[in-house]
């Protein structure tokens, strides 16, 4: 996989380095499963993320708090 673009790659985007211009989009395989499966794995993983970030955000509210700023 390349990693870089050529000056010529640069100047033909007319100067612009927005990653997109420089890198495509694989299709998926539909070896990769189901729509179904995907979505379940990806609610399952942001579930956990919302309950972190809840778990962080009561940590840095008390901390706060012990140093006399309340938010």
């Amino acid at each position: 996989m390349r990693t870089t673009a050529t000056i010529e790659e640069i100047v033909a985007q007319d100067y612009i380095l927005t990653p997109g211009r420089y890198v495509g989009v694989s299709e998926a395989d539909e070896e990769d499963g189901s729509f179904e499966e995907e979505m379940e794995t990806i609610t399952d993983d942001l579930s956990a993320m919302f309950a972190e970030s809840a778990r962080l955000e009561k940590e840095i509210r008390q901390w706060l708090g012990e140093i006399g700023w309340q938010v």
